[in-house]
């Protein structure tokens, strides 16, 4: 691949779920996809939405606010939205903080989806070895990007699926930037920051912590 990282057809992408220790019932709460043109945010292409889940989900101290069963219930389900997530995901690459876990996820629930490709904003911060903690929230603060992401998401809020995503799709060009002297190509940024389609996370939320520790 000899294109730059800025014509490839990026998605950002992430999910709030269930929960891991719901095993294979893990529900899918919360999808937002955010497509990237020239490397940033394209506002007008964003879609995010609630999912009926089909059940109820008990309260969790991980599970961000507002995803109550009341609010839950009202919401398309999974198959009703996965035409949408089909057109906009299917042939591109899949942009996410620890991205392996929201795929692995989203594979199983709607296992028709074909991305190309996954890119871990995680995975590339590591590879840049940057000082602190990693998790997407730190590293926003750290570059000074929380107030534009909340900005860019009117409405939403951290730990909620398009904050995230927003997120991780101004984290990634930042990373870029302070990885790079000049634009990688898309072959480069694969080389350090890409998951395979069919990689198991080493850790899949083995146990869910209290939002106050992410």
């Amino acid at each position: 691949m000899n294109s730059t990282w800025r014509d490839a057809p990026l998605v950002a992408l992430d999910l709030e779920g269930s929960g891991a220790q719901d095993g294979a019932d893990e529900a899918i709460l919360e999808v937002a996809v955010v497509p990237l043109r020239g490397g940033r945010p394209d506002r007008d292409g964003v879609y995010t939405t609630l999912v009926n889940p089909g059940r109820p989900v008990p309260r969790r101290p991980w599970l961000s606010p507002g995803l109550v069963d009341r609010v839950l219930s009202a919401a398309p389900s999974l198959v009703d939205i996965e035409p949408r997530l089909s057109a906009m995901v299917n042939g591109t690459f899949l942009v996410g903080h620890n991205v392996g876990v929201d795929w692995r996820l989203l594979h199983r629930r709607c296992p028709r989806l074909t991305p190309v490709g996954l890119l871990d904003t995680l995975r590339l911060a590591r590879h840049l070895q940057l000082p602190g903690k990693r998790s997407l929230t730190a590293l926003l603060a750290s570059f000074n990007l929380t107030s534009r992401v909340t900005a860019t998401a009117p409405g939403s809020q951290p730990h909620r699926a398009l904050w995230d995503t927003v997120g991780t799709a101004l984290l990634l060009e930042t990373l870029i930037r302070h990885g790079w002297n000049d634009e990688p190509g898309l072959d480069e940024l694969l080389a350090t920051a890409s998951v395979m389609l069919d990689e198991q996370p080493a850790a899949t939320r083995p146990e869910q912590p209290s939002l106050l520790d992410l």
